[in-house]
């Protein structure tokens, strides 16, 4: 029997074994340095904001089904991988609207993003703008155009649009965006009404949220929070100053059941940059779409927070492609909660993706820091699954390509 040899203790040794960080005060930094995924942060997020606040943003509609799905399919993307390759020189930069980004990750539009964390849209457009990304600003959103391009004037800002029952309150909003030097207008299509939101209807949730009896108990618990939220100026949405009722009243005002084709081409008549359609779920929509001169297509369900019975946008992404993709950029948001669920979806020929809830999750977490963790923790999944794959440019990437399983068993 081979034994090892012993020898004397090494003091030297075992003193530089020792790790002499002392324990912060704050008991989330240890957690946030120790974050691996977006998963992570949205574990410390949950711990951090009231339940009506996370539930928001966590949740989707109806019985959740449409947003299980599309996490389903991302899990069941293939992507196609080469071997000896020089992959020790990876560029992730492209091209969208003709101007450089180092990331095909951009900024999905979300409304009331100061009820996450205190500063809001722009801290998450400073990130996009630190990290020569696309934001796009939420028509319901907290901070206006003007607001947002003063706070943050170097970012690719774009603004997200829905058209209202009453067109003049359309072109005031457009108007908006226009003069704070907005460079495109993404029109969201796939929300002719509200969808029915049973968890944000059972915790009564409102903007700014009420004081009721049940409210003294999260106040307890999450009193940084409420306290960021009084001292930091009133919370309402941006283009509709002093509206405090109920989101499905607000909604009616803004979502027109009667909007149509037609309509776009009206936006191309008052808005002269790029428009951006988001919301398409069909291949017939986006070769329609692509006939009525926009510049790009997001293929989306809304995250499932709208039609808890739709597509899964990513299924159809291929044949999207194949069809519209030299008239006009096709991106798509919806699940991307990672690095590789990003790279997956290039893979099958996107521009690009759009990130809504993954951030989310990082302001609710540490608001702008917590941020730019997200995109640093998915930049370095994008990195590694493009190594690991032999892809060292976007190019390669789609040249490489992907397939969606059609099961995980087969």
């Amino acid at each position: 029997m081979i034994r090892s040899s012993r020898k004397l203790p090494s003091l030297p040794y075992f003193w530089s074994l020792i790790d002499w960080t002392l324990p912060s005060l704050n008991p989330y930094k240890g957690k946030l340095q120790r974050a691996q995924n977006v998963a992570d942060l949205a574990a410390i997020a949950k711990k951090r904001t009231p339940k009506v606040v996370f539930d928001y943003v966590e949740g989707s509609a109806v019985d959740e089904v449409a947003y299980d799905r599309t996490r389903q399919a991302l899990a069941r993307v293939e992507i196609n991988s080469r071997v000896l390759r020089d992959v020790s020189d990876i560029d992730t930069s492209t091209k969208i609207l003709g101007k450089s980004i180092d990331l095909p990750i951009c900024f999905a539009p979300t409304g009331y993003t100061r009820l996450m964390h205190h500063v809001g849209e722009p801290a998450v457009a400073n990130v996009a703008a630190e990290n020569n990304l696309i934001y796009a600003l939420s028509t319901m959103g907290t901070t206006s155009p003007a607001e947002l391009a003063a706070a943050v004037p170097n970012a690719r800002r774009w603004f997200q649009l829905y058209v209202m029952k009453n067109r003049s309150d359309t072109l005031a909003v457009i108007k908006q965006a226009k003069d704070a030097g907005f460079e495109a207008l993404v029109l969201t299509v796939d929300t002719p009404v509200a969808g029915l939101r049973y968890r944000d209807n059972r915790n009564g949730l409102t903007v700014p949220p009420k004081i009721r009896l049940s409210t003294v108990l999260s106040i307890a618990r999450k009193p940084i929070w409420w306290l960021n939220l009084f001292t930091t100026g009133k919370l309402e949405f941006a283009a509709f100053r002093g509206w405090d009722k109920p989101l499905s009243e607000l909604a009616a005002l803004i979502f027109d059941p009667s909007t149509d084709f037609d309509d776009i081409k009206w936006l191309r008549t008052v808005w002269d940059g790029p428009i951006v359609i988001k919301g398409i779920q069909s291949v017939a929509d986006a070769k329609a779409v692509a006939k009525c001169g926009v510049q790009g297509i997001i293929l989306s369900n809304h995250g499932g927070r709208q039609f808890d019975r739709g597509p899964v946008p990513l299924e159809i992404l291929p044949e999207v492609v194949d069809a519209v993709g030299k008239k006009v950029e096709v991106y798509i948001d919806g699940g991307m909660m990672s690095g590789l669920d990003a790279l997956s979806a290039v893979a099958l020929g996107a521009k690009a993706v759009f990130i809504g809830r993954a951030y989310l999750y990082g302001a609710m977490a540490n608001g702008e820091k917590g941020v730019q963790q997200v995109i640093d923790l998915m930049r370095r999944e994008f990195i590694n699954g493009m190594s690991l794959s032999g892809s060292r440019t976007i190019e390669e990437v789609q040249k490489n390509g992907a397939q969606i399983r059609s099961s995980f068993h087969e």
